[in-house]
């Protein structure tokens, strides 16, 4: 279960969360930092990855274009990568549930 991180997290939670998220990334990492949405959204859904965002925007994309990608939407304001990495892992076993599923397009934490 890989995840790509949007450009509103920090590229560092892909050295971060390795060990729990191997083979994830950064849409910096992907050449994609200042892409539209519809092309992070792509990259996405081709390279298998699980979408990882505060933009509530990649919501409508899921309910107008289904899964895949999965998206977890994190709902907290500011804070730190160290706290969105620390939530990233205690949702773990959501996150898995959530890939090892056809239910569901997405998972909202806060």
């Amino acid at each position: 279960m890989k995840l790509l991180f949007d450009e509103n997290l920090s590229p560092r939670l892909v050295q971060l969360l390795a060990n729990e998220y191997p083979g994830s990334s950064h849409v910096d990492l992907a050449g994609l930092g200042s892409a539209h949405d519809a092309d992070v959204w792509r990259y996405a859904k081709d390279g298998g990855y699980v979408l990882v965002s505060k933009d509530s925007d990649f919501i409508e994309m899921s309910v107008l274009l289904g899964a895949p990608p999965k998206l977890v939407w994190i709902r907290r304001g500011n804070c730190s990568t160290k706290e969105i990495a620390t939530l990233l892992n205690a949702h773990l076993p959501d996150i898995k549930l959530l890939c090892d599923t056809t239910e569901g397009r997405f998972l909202a934490i806060e």
